[in-house]
This record gives C-alpha cells, sequence and structure tokens, in this order.
C-alpha cells in the first residue's frame, strides 16, 4: 500500500520558494541522508514553477516562457537543473536521491499549460491537442501557469497519462498537485489523476494542496488520494497554530492507513523563502513543540520546510525524537479529549492509544498566554497504565490517578503511558 504511514520529507517552498535549484536539493539530500533518515524521513519534494527559467524569488512572473516538450509536457529549466540537459528531466536528479536511499517527489499545477494551448501541441498518443483540452476559463488566481482540463474530454485522460508516464520514467514517487483542494468542482480532475498514477507502473504518493479541503469531501479525497491539505499554507504564525487545533479535530477521524489529513509544511528553521541562517521561524520553542506534538497526534504528514543545512541543536531535536516519532506509526484513534479554560487560560487535552496496545500517548495542551497547570483523571479513560514517560523532557514517573503538569504558555506536554 502507497502511504502506509504518514509521509515524513523536505519540500523546497517554504525555504526556496519557486526558485529552488538542483545544487540545494541535492545539499539537503544529502543532510537527510546523513541525519534524518534513519528516523524514518525519506522525501526529497522540489515545489512549484521547476519549469520556469527565469524566476528567482516565491513570486511568479505571469506568462513567462517556460520550458516543454513536444508533447506538451513541462520540463525542468535545464539552467536552474543542469543534470535535465538532453531531455533527461529530472531523472539524473531521482536517481542521485534514490542513491542516497530515499525518495524523490515534484510538484504540478493541476491542468494542461496555456503556453501548450496558445501553440496547440500535440499529446502524446492522443489524436487531441493541448487547445481541445484545456478550458480558457478555469485558471488559478494564483498563478497563471496552467488552465483546467476539460474531463469530459477523452484528450484529458490522455494527457494526465502523458504527463504521469514520464514521472515515471523520471524516477518519481511523490506528486504534489496544486490548485486542486479547495473545491469539489475539481473532483473529475482528481479521478484522472489517481487514474494516471495507478496505471503508470510505479507507486506514487499523491498529495493534494491547497486546503482547506471540504469535511463533506473526506470519503472522496480517502479513496483518491494519499494526503490532503486541511489548511491554506501554513507559516510561523501563533495564530495559524492556533486554529490548527479546530481543524484537526474536525478531520482526525479520517486519518488511517493510505490516507491522511494534511496539517501543511513544518515552518521551522530558516525559512520566509529568503534563505538566512539568520531568517529563523518566528516560532518560539514551545510553539514549536506544540506543532509538532499536534501533527503527530493527529498523524499528519510531516513536511520540513526549513534549509536543512541551517538546523540548530533545536530544531534537529524536534525532528530526531523517536518516542515522538512512533506515534505517527503507533497510534490510531486519536481525538480530543477536553477543551476549556481554567484560570483564563485555554487547555486543549489530546488522547490516542498505540494499536498493539501496550501503551497510549496524552497530550497537554497550553494555549494561553501565561502558564499553566493542567490535569487529567487517568481513571476516567478506562486505561491500565501506572507509568508515564514525558516526550520532550524525558521525565519519568508513577501515574497515581491523574497526570499533572505545569505547561508554558503556547506549550505543550506530551506523556507516553505504560502498565510496567
Amino acid at each position: 500500500m502507497v502511504a502506509y504511514y504518514p509521509p515524513m520529507g523536505w519540500n523546497s517552498w517554504d525555504c526556496y520558494g519557486a526558485a529552488v535549484d538542483e545544487k540545494t536539493v541535492k545539499q539537503n539530500a544529502d543532510f537527510m541522508a546523513k541525519n534524518l533518515k534513519q528516523y524514518g524521513w525519506e522525501y526529497i519534494v522540489v515545489d512549484i514553477e521547476w519549469y520556469q527559467p527565469s524566476v528567482l524569488t516565491h513570486e511568479y512572473q505571469p506568462f513567462a516562457d517556460l520550458v516543454m516538450d513536444e508533447y506538451s509536457r513541462l520540463m525542468p529549466a535545464e539552467n536552474r537543473f543542469p543534470s535535465a540537459k538532453g531531455g533527461k528531466g529530472f531523472a539524473p536528479l531521482a536517481e542521485y536521491v534514490h542513491s542516497l536511499g530515499l525518495k524523490f517527489g515534484i510538484h504540478i499545477m493541476r491542468g494542461i499549460p496555456r503556453q501548450a494551448a496558445s501553440m496547440n501541441t500535440k499529446i502524446l498518443d492522443s489524436k487531441f491537442t493541448a487547445r481541445q483540452v484545456a478550458v480558457y476559463n478555469d485558471i488559478c488566481w494564483w498563478n497563471p501557469d496552467m488552465y483546467g482540463t476539460d474531463t469530459n474530454c477523452e484528450g484529458a485522460r490522455d494527457y494526465y497519462n502523458s504527463i504521469f508516464k514520464l514521472y515515471a520514467e523520471w524516477g518519481v514517487d511523490f506528486v504534489k498537485v496544486d490548485d486542486i483542494c479547495r473545491n469539489d468542482r475539481n473532483e473529475g480532475e482528481i479521478k484522472l489523476i489517481a487514474s494516471a498514477i495507478k496505471n503508470c507502473g510505479r507507486d506514487m504518493v499523491l498529495s493534494l494542496s491547497p486546503g482547506p479541503a471540504k469535511l463533506s469531501q473526506a470519503e472522496f479525497l480517502k479513496e483518491y488520494s494519499n494526503m490532503w491539505r486541511i489548511t491554506d499554507d501554513f507559516w510561523d504564525r501563533w495564530d495559524l497554530l492556533y486554529n490548527m487545533f479546530e481543524r484537526a479535530e474536525a478531520w482526525c477521524t479520517h486519518a488511517g492507513a493510505g490516507h491522511w489529513p494534511d496539517a501543511d509544511m513544518l515552518p521551522i528553521g530558516p525559512i520566509n523563502q529568503v534563505y538566512s541562517k539568520e531568517n529563523r521561524t518566528k516560532f518560539t520553542h514551545d510553539e514549536q513543540k506544540t506543532m509538532m506534538s499536534l501533527w503527530c497526534m493527529l498523524r499528519s504528514p510531516l513536511m520540513i520546510g526549513g534549509e536543512m543545512t541551517g538546523f540548530d541543536e533545536f530544531t534537529m531535536s524536534l525532528l530526531t525524537n523517536p518516542e515522538l516519532l512512533e506515534i505517527e506509526k503507533k497510534s490510531f484513534c486519536a481525538h480530543m479529549l477536553r477543551r476549556q479554560v481554567v484560570d483564563g487560560c485555554e487547555q486543549i487535552t489530546w488522547f490516542a492509544p498505540s494499536v498493539d496496545g501496550s501503551c497510549f500517548y496524552l497530550a497537554l495542551f497550553n494555549a494561553g498566554e501565561k502558564d499553566t497547570m493542567v490535569s487529567v483523571d487517568i481513571t476516567k479513560l478506562g486505561i491500565d497504565v501506572n507509568s508515564y514517560y514525558e516526550i520532550w523532557t524525558g521525565k519519568t514517573g508513577k501515574v497515581e490517578g491523574s497526570v499533572s503538569e505545569t505547561v508554558a504558555s503556547h506549550g505543550v506536554a506530551i506523556y507516553k503511558l505504560t502498565r510496567n
């Protein structure tokens, strides 16, 4: 099964926007292979506009000339990805990533290039051309590279089959499809994409973006994709993290093998699309722990956003905590237990059992503006435990009726509860 567990990896967007290049991708792949692979991190994903030669920042250049083959398929810009020369595409870069024991992914926009429609280029193994497939009034409002496709036209299926055939030849393992997840009018294209992946001859994770996806679409998304965004782009702001508690509560019951609600990337370390070791996440240490704890309790995919070679000791501690990361693989049926205000501080508690019944996970979040005591009566949970291990501090102790902890503002204490 593809994505039996939530995918874990790195994506170039948070730090480099549309301007990532081959050298940067390789240096991050090298870092992951050396420092993070042993903890389960494995995907290296090249985000948007890898086919645009003149892009310099996160900003898009409307109607720029894109690199495209004769069959309407976008190709890597060789000035940014020199190994793509000679029509090799991403095959050499994917091979490099694979040689490190990692997996390779790319970002694409929904639809067919506007440039292809303008030039009326061919579609591989099809009697239709790009102009016949394109829907001219279906354009992404924030990136005009593509037209949507007419899913009632056989040529749309041919087009999607052709690009995923190419991606399979390159050795792509993960595809993030953008401008497709916010509303149900794109279900036809999602079906075509899922079918193209199924028939391309290579396993690929299908990630849908951006959100927020509609909760009413949950069963559809679970059937046709492996992960889907439950939020718009997530950045290093407390209000966005605070709002994620509500989204996580709504979506947590839909997390399961092969299909995962996606709370978006982890804006940690050097980010904000202008790389500098000094240009770091605005989240406090406690907020970063809260983010990691909530993502793991939700069992969201974990995609690193920062430049990994600039990570400090604290950032590495977020990504290499084995007890925290095991929640992604060992827990199930995670859910919010309680949300209440005590002494002016909002307290949010989450709970999840392990699949094998060997332990339970309990997260105590403090969404308030001051430190506060958070307490949970374990006897009311109906579980037989007598020991705890606090995952962030390593503190151990005996469970005597309840678990209580003074939790920092915007912080978390998260426990592994066992019977010893």
